[in-house]
């Protein structure tokens, strides 16, 4: 196996009023918020036309283009708030594809993404019927023209969709209350992978004849799973990610009838955040890693991609490589450099040639040498958990005694902060602020055990990650103790909140962006409980009783808050309404503490998407943490 570890580039922003100037002080705040010009590009099976997202403004459209000359062929707009996403080519002259509405810049959401199909020329287009209900496995290799797709209601359903038409045949059903099916080379049902008990279990089933044979069962988020992904090119052994007790899952090839099995792939910190496959889609050629920089496992040498993956990859030593997709021939490849300060840029690599040609830029106006460096730091918790994240340092200035914003990401439970360009860690950076982000337990990404230890303790042991965190870099000296804030969207807006209850004395101002403020209102408020899985979810992540909810909620423990406050909410937020916000802002003025500054927009959901309404807050942002950071 060839191991490539890809090494990190730079990031910079712009400085406050009382610190020396980084090199990025002079980049407007609206720079780091304007749309990227496209975000994903895909190629024809033939290499003849790619398919390309392009934001603008209010709606995401899609472009058709001729490779040759990047003649525009096709063009599909959806309207006010709609956005295009996850292209798929089902022939050289037929797509599939999603339309999403978009309530906050971290969330695509209700109603669920439709589905559509067209012609590349834009005509035959048709709206799927139950389409926003697909999930697509792939082509059916013997019916050019139809896909592979798969529902659950009430179990796990399998489709064949022609998508010149939108009928759908059934192929199969599975015993889930919701799951999907693992289909081996010649398109034989051979697993089913779902959750029963309203998501508490999860089970992996062998498609046994006409039965279903159960091959492992276990709690949902805890270890012990077997989960196939699909065949090696012989169509006998099988692709599973497995983890015995919780630790981060390794790729094994199994022979179903033998049981004999070869680890491929495993990385001990951290789980596998993708991976490359050739034109197939099966075979799989690479497993990808984000332990500090992203990195690449090459675990497939005989295969003749592989040696050009493991170029492409040395040829952008400062950057990340993201494969997209090939061509039938597997002569072309799209793929994508970007690095931590460089939102990223489309290639397309021919093999014939040993030519990458420019195709787009994400964000052609950023100059990463104005861009703040992101390195990976570990650091030991109190009960003795090595946790991992990320210290970008302002560009310029020496790395001492600095101000410093813990940052901290939302989710919590299968999301992670990673080595990418991320605009408000990069504004932030530019005016002069240190930015830490942990990933604490509970996070995604380092297994399901270190998930799991987060479950029922976002207020507690979640909490007190932070606060060994700052302790940390407080002691290296690179921070000064008395000038560090939190600062946090969504379950980070909860963290900003709810750290400072639990640490009084440790900050010295917090904000809270779409932030959750009470944990019994999640119960009734917002489009997690409108579903039952999400309510069984709710049930397993949170505090048990009401009495524990509330120990665990900013909203009922104001008096425990000493510092300034800044909140921040979208009138239009579903994952977090504005309930939220009210209930915070009504205790905290009872307790004779209302916040020192509020941004509430009306027309914004779960994270402002509005460039002019991000300048705006982080133009505020930056008083508020410049007032209280100040030497």
């Amino acid at each position: 196996m060839i191991r490539i570890l890809l090494t990190a580039l730079a990031l910079v922003v712009a400085a406050p009023v009382f610190a020396a100037k980084t090199a990025g002080s002079d980049v407007p705040l609206a720079d780091f918020f304007r749309h990227a010009e496209f975000t994903s590009v895909s190629l024809s099976p033939d290499g003849q036309h790619l398919a390309v997202t392009v934001p603008e403004d209010d709606r995401t459209l899609l472009a058709v283009l001729r490779v040759g000359d990047k003649k525009l062929v096709g063009k599909w707009d959806y309207g006010t708030n709609l956005h295009i996403q996850n292209v798929l080519w089902v022939t050289n002259e037929r797509i599939v594809f999603r339309v999403a509405y978009k309530t906050g810049s971290f969330d695509f959401r209700s109603p669920a993404p439709d589905l559509y199909a067209s012609n590349i020329d834009g005509s035959r287009r048709i709206d799927i019927p139950n389409g926003n209900t697909y999930q697509i496995l792939g082509r059916v290799q013997a019916e050019p023209g139809k896909l592979w797709v798969q529902r659950s209601i009430d179990q796990a359903y399998l489709f064949r969709l022609d998508t010149m038409t939108g009928r759908v045949i059934t192929e199969a059903m599975a015993p889930l209350d919701g799951g999907g099916f693992v289909l081996d080379r010649e398109d034989n049902i051979r697993y089913a992978v779902g959750v029963v008990n309203n998501g508490r279990t999860q089970r992996t089933l062998r498609r046994d004849g006409d039965q279903w044979t159960m091959i492992n069962e276990t709690e949902s988020g805890a270890g012990g799973f077997r989960t196939p992904l699909g065949f090696l090119p012989d169509n006998k052994r099988v692709y599973f990610l497995v983890s015995d007790k919780g630790e981060t899952s390794r790729l094994v090839a199994i022979d179903p009838e033998t049981q004999a099995s070869t680890v491929l792939s495993h990385n001990e910190t951290v789980e596998p955040s993708g991976w490359v496959t050739g034109h197939d889609e099966s075979t799989l050629l690479a497993m990808r890693y984000e332990d500090g920089f992203p990195s690449y496992d090459l675990i497939a040498p005989e295969h003749p991609l592989t040696p050009v993956l493991a170029g492409l990859i040395a040829a952008f030593p400062d950057h990340a490589v993201q494969f997209f997709n090939v061509s039938e021939d597997e002569n072309l490849i799209v793929f994508r450099a970007y690095s931590d300060v460089d939102p990223g840029t489309f290639y397309m690599f021919n093999r014939e040639t040993g030519q990458a040609t420019y195709l787009l830029s994400n964000r052609q106006w950023i100059k990463p040498e104005k861009m703040a460096r992101m390195r990976p730091i570990k650091y030991t918790a109190r009960d003795g958990l090595e946790i991992h994240g990320y210290l970008t340092l302002p560009n310029g200035l020496e790395p001492e005694g600095l101000p410093m914003v813990l940052f901290v990401h939302g989710g919590p439970h299968g999301v992670r902060d990673g080595w990418v360009f991320d605009p408000h860690v990069q504004v932030m950076a530019s005016r002069g602020y240190a930015v830490l982000q942990v990933n604490y337990r509970g996070s995604g990404g380092y297994g399901r055990h270190f998930m799991s230890t987060g479950y029922r303790k976002w207020g507690t042991t979640m909490q007190d990650d932070l606060t060994d965190a700052v302790k940390w870099i407080t002691g290296e000296g690179i921070v000064d103790p008395d000038r560090v804030c939190i600062y946090g969207a969504s379950y980070g807006g909860y963290a900003a909140l709810m750290s400072p209850v639990r640490e009084p004395d440790l900050y010295q101002c917090t904000i809270g962006y779409v932030g959750v403020y009470s944990l019994p209102m999640m119960f009734k408020w917002g489009d997690i409980p409108e579903t039952p899985e999400g309510r069984a979810f709710q049930s397993r992540i949170l505090p048990e009783t009401e009495a524990e909810q509330r120990a665990q909620s900013a909203a009922y423990n104001v008096d425990r808050i000493r510092i300034p406050v800044m909140l921040v909410h979208g009138e239009k937020d579903q994952r977090v309404p504005i309930q939220q916000y009210n209930f915070l802002l009504r205790e905290l003025r009872k307790a004779g503490k209302p916040p020192e500054d509020t941004v509430v927009e009306k027309k914004e959901g779960h994270g402002f998407y509005d460039v002019q309404n991000n300048v705006n807050l982080y133009t505020r942002i930056f008083r508020f943490l410049d007032r209280h950071t100040a030497p």
